[in-house]
Formats: C-alpha cells, structure tokens, sequence
C-alpha cells in the first residue's frame, strides 16, 4: 500500500438545497512521484464533487482535497444517513486502488401541495370533487383529510380515505362527498363555499377552498312549463263549466182553440234527429277547450338548446378539426397522425390520433388531465384545443412577453387562452379563433409565423385565467400557467361549452 487517506469529519450533515464540505487527507507512504484521481461513489455520487479532482505527491508528503456535498431540496434526496465513498486512483500504481469511507445525513424537510379538481363542482344532492396531495418533501408524509367551512355549515363531507400516507415524491387522490343539509326544491342556483385542509402534527393545516353550486331540484324552465300548464288546465275548466250553449226553441204558436180541439187523435209532432242536429252548436266550446291543451306538448318541447361543443364525426369538414390533424401529423405526445385523412374532417384516422393524444395526456398528468371525461374519446372539445395549442410550448417554462415587443407566440398564447377561458365563444371570439389558428396552421406547414405585440387584452386574459384556478395574477405565462394549458385545463370543466357565433365550423384552407 502506498497512501494514507482520512475523512475531516468523516460523518457530517447537510439541509438538501444547501452545502457543506468534507476534506480529504492524503499521505505518498511510496518511493515514488504518483498522480492521484479522485472518484465519488455511493448513492449519494451525484451530489458530490471533488476539487482538485486530482494532485500530485512526491514520496512522504500529504496533499488535501475538498469533498463539496450539495444534495437537492427535492424528493430525490431521501432525508437519513447515507454512506458514501472516494476512490483514490494511483496512477503509478493502479492495483494500491484505495476507497476513503464516510457518512452524510440529510435532514428532513416538508413540502406539501394540495389542489381541488374539479375546484367548482354542481349537483342537487351532493357533489364529488378530488383532492390531489403531493408529497414534494423528502419524507414519508402521514397527514389527515377534513373539511369544513368557517363561515357556514351548510354542507357535510364524507372523505375517503381521511388519512394517507405519501412516500417523497409521490402523490394521493382522496374523494369527497358534499352533500347540502337542505334540498333547494325550486329557484335559483347557491353557491357554498367549502374547504377541505390537509392537517399535519407540528405544521398548520394547508387549506383548498372550492365552491359547491347547489342546484335546484325542479330547474326554472321546468317550473316555467308546469306554471304554463296549470294556467291552461284552470282555463279549461273554466269555460268548461261557464259556457253556456244558445238554447233554440223548436215550439210552434199555439194554434186557434178550434183546431187544437180537431187535432186531439193524432199524436203531436215530436222532435227527434233535428235537435240533435241543432244542438251540434254546443259542442264548440269542448273542441275550444280541447284546443287550449293541445298546447301543452308545445310547451314542454322549450328546453335550452345544447351547444355544439364538442366537435364530433357528425359535424361536416371545418377549419379547427384541420388544425388538429395538421399538429398531430407534426407529432404531439408521440401520437402522429400518418394515416390517411380527409382534410377538416374528424374521419376514423384522426379520431383515432386524438384520442391518442387524449390518453397521452390523461396518463401523464393522471387526474390533473381529463380530457377524456371532457370532451370524449376522439372528439375535440375546449379541453383537447387547449391542450393541443399549448403542446406548441412543450419545451419551454416560461413564456416571454413584453409590451410593445414583437413576438411569434403572441397568437399561440392568445389562442389556447381563448379556449381556455371562454366557455361561452361569440362572434368576436370566433373572429379572433379563426385568424389564429390560420396562423397556427401556417407555422405547422411552412414554419411561417407572424409577430405581434402584446395588448393589454391578452395580459388581462392570462390574469383572468390564473384567477380561474387561484394562482397568483401576475398576467405572465409561467410555468404553473404554461402546465394548466398543457393539460387541458378550462374554465368549466363539466360544461361542454356553447357557441352562439353565427360562423360557427369555418371551412378548412387550402
């Protein structure tokens, strides 16, 4: 053996997203001028780094080294002891390979993020909302699920499970059940506020706040329509038993007391068929009242028309179904539409690529993605044109945008946030869709994009957008916006949307 190594302290211990430095002593006990490197091995390795990570000694002397330990505050740097080991290579001598044996301790830290999905839920009797726990910390979590509301108590909560146990870097969905204490029979909608905490011995409760809209059991229109058939049934009965029929008398003047006294042995005239006949009359008013609740079956065909949201097989070749195909043939989520397909059209092939992309999308983000439950498998909704318009920004976190710049990703940005936050698209919002993804679709086929500044419109969108979900409004595409656009996220998302534009499906260019 020709060296001699110590660890200067051979335990220490660090906060992962800080450092700390451990030396290394190294003693030549050979003949020889010799060269030594330096190699961290261990679990802990990649936190390591040597420097120098080689030196020189001539025979009897020492040299020192500096291990830097820099673990990272992320679950990956599990909180305990951890061995480790330096490799010292000799270069004269390669078989005095020696390994320089110590041990470092990470300490705890907690990090826990909760978020509600869907954060607004509507029902009558109850609704079910998901809490989505992670474990960002770089130990085992073991907290319990409550709910509740400071300022009410007009909902009970039903949580499964109450209690999780999360590993670092892992997550866990707990269901809640909301059900209203008071059935609401007729009238308009309430909204409840709740909140549903995640609570930890020693931390405060992280607290989730959501909304519950409490439908009415008999919906307006319905209340309309009984109200309208009450009415028409009392004025039915009523000029059922007021009508009077027009009486005609069939009597003759009496004739002279002479002839009365001929007529005696032949029976009087009576009247038969010819009242009958005369009495059709009376029968108008039954047909009049028949008539008034003939239009009961009008009046309960009054529903409020669904929008055409979303996008199926049904609906004829446009220019939004052309955008899709024309991303998925450049590749989204390794779902590449190669297949041929009929331009515009959501034919067999395309359908086949969206729900592709939709599952894709789904798997990744896990609950957080719904684009399935949205918008259906192989149909385009709200939720899969986001998440197509915000797969363009794939490889970036942050978006730049600076007023009164020029940028390419104005129209991007633009149009995922339309779909995004528009639940209900007029002329104006079709207007600025169509020129978008014109836009869009140019870029896709030519690489052509057209730069535009920033208006102040599209910075109060982003704003409006990040105050959907509870974010900060800092009115820029962060990464935390930039990931709610990539999964799809919309405002509403059990609404399919409606479209009142009068251009509604524009035709595809050529």
């Amino acid at each position: 053996m020709t060296t001699w190594t110590s660890l200067e302290p051979a335990s220490t211990t660090v906060d992962p997203g800080s450092s700390t430095t451990v030396r290394l002593r190294l003693h030549n006990t050979g003949d020889v001028v010799d060269e030594y490197r330096f190699e961290a091995v261990g679990d802990v390795a990649p936190y390591v780094s040597v420097e120098p990570p080689s030196i020189r000694l001539f025979p009897g002397t020492t040299g020192v080294v500096e291990l830097t330990f820099a673990p990272p505050r992320t679950p990956d740097a599990t909180a305990g002891p951890h061995p480790y080991g330096v490799r010292v290579l000799p270069t004269e001598h390669p078989e005095a390979t020696t390994v320089a044996e110590g041990n470092v301790t990470f300490t705890t830290f907690m990090e826990v993020r909760a978020e509600l999905v869907p954060q607004t839920v509507k029902g009558r009797f109850r609704g079910r909302p998901k809490l989505a726990v992670d474990n960002l910390g770089n130990t085992v979590l073991t907290a319990s699920i409550g709910g509740g509301d400071k300022a009410s108590d007009d909902l009970s909560y039903e949580i499964v499970p109450s209690n999780v146990q999360i590993q670092p870097g892992r997550a866990a969905f707990v269901d809640a059940t909301l059900k209203p204490r008071q059935i609401t029979w007729a009238g308009s909608k309430q909204e409840r506020p709740y909140e549903l905490s995640v609570r930890r011995s020693g931390f405060e409760p992280l607290a989730v706040n959501g909304t519950y809209v409490q439908r009415s059991v008999l919906p307006f229109w319905m209340m309309t329509t009984l109200s309208l058939l009450l009415a028409l049934t009392i004025t039915g009965l009523v000029l059922w038993f007021t009508y009077k029929a027009p009486v005609r008398t069939l009597a003759q003047p009496k004739m002279e007391q002479a002839a009365a006294a001929e007529l005696p042995q032949e029976p009087p005239e009576q009247p038969t068929e010819k009242p009958t006949q005369e009495a059709a009359p009376s029968e108008q008013p039954e047909a009049s009242g028949g008539g008034g609740q003939e239009k009961e079956p009008e009046e309960e065909e009054k529903k409020v028309e669904k929008g055409p949201l979303p996008i199926t097989s049904e609906d004829k070749p446009n220019l939004f179904v052309q955008f899709a195909q024309v991303r998925l043939v450049a590749g989204a989520n390794g779902c590449k539409l190669t297949a041929t397909h009929t331009v515009g059209k959501l034919d067999d092939a395309t359908q086949k690529a969206v729900k592709c992309f939709q599952e894709s999308q789904d798997s990744k983000y896990g609950a957080f993605s719904q684009l399935v439950k949205n918008d259906g498998a192989g149909n385009i909704g709200r939720s899969t044109m986001t998440a197509l318009l915000a797969s363009h920004f794939a490889a970036v976190k942050t978006v730049e945008l600076k007023p009164g710049e020029l940028s390419p990703e104005v129209l991007w940005a633009r149009n995922a946030l339309l779909w995004g936050t528009q639940a209900e698209i007029d002329d104006g919002d079709m207007d600025l869709a169509v020129y978008a993804t014109k836009a869009n679709i140019d870029y896709l086929r030519k690489g052509i994009q057209p730069k535009e500044k920033p208006s102040q419109g599209l910075f109060d969108r982003i704003k409006e957008y990040q105050r959907q979900f509870q974010a900060e409004q800092t009115g820029v595409l962060d990464e935390l916006t930039l990931n709610k656009l990539k999964l799809g996220w919309i405002n509403g998302q059990d609404q399919p949307g409606t479209v009142i534009a009068k251009g509604w499906l524009p035709a595809p260019i050529d």
